[in-house]
């Protein structure tokens, strides 16, 4: 992306065995029945993120649960939007029909 710096990333060390870091979760979906996260990996450009089987993240729970957070605080917000949308529809036909 442009602006954006283009450095390697380098993996690091968890239990003696060399990983990747992550810099975010920023999407989540269900293929199959499998869930897979977008992972941006941390000193990489957004090109480089992928998509990662839950099951692979297993060290970046907290951001898992993180992303989650804010994934159910969107949907409960896009709910009230809907929910007040459909009863100001309502109260119009109301007026409408008095």
């Amino acid at each position: 992306m442009k602006g954006q710096k283009k450095e390697e990333g380098k993996p690091v060390k968890v239990k003696e065995v060399e990983e990747w870091e992550v810099e975010k979760i920023l999407n989540k979906r269900k293929i199959r029945g499998i869930e897979k996260y977008l992972v941006w990996w941390k000193r990489f450009t957004i090109e480089n993120n992928t998509w990662e089987r839950g099951e692979n993240l297993g060290n970046i729970k907290k951001l898992v649960n993180k992303f989650k957070g804010r994934l159910s605080a969107e949907v409960r917000r896009q709910e009230k939007v809907e929910t007040r949308r459909r009863i100001k529809e309502n109260l119009e036909d109301l007026r409408r029909n008095i």
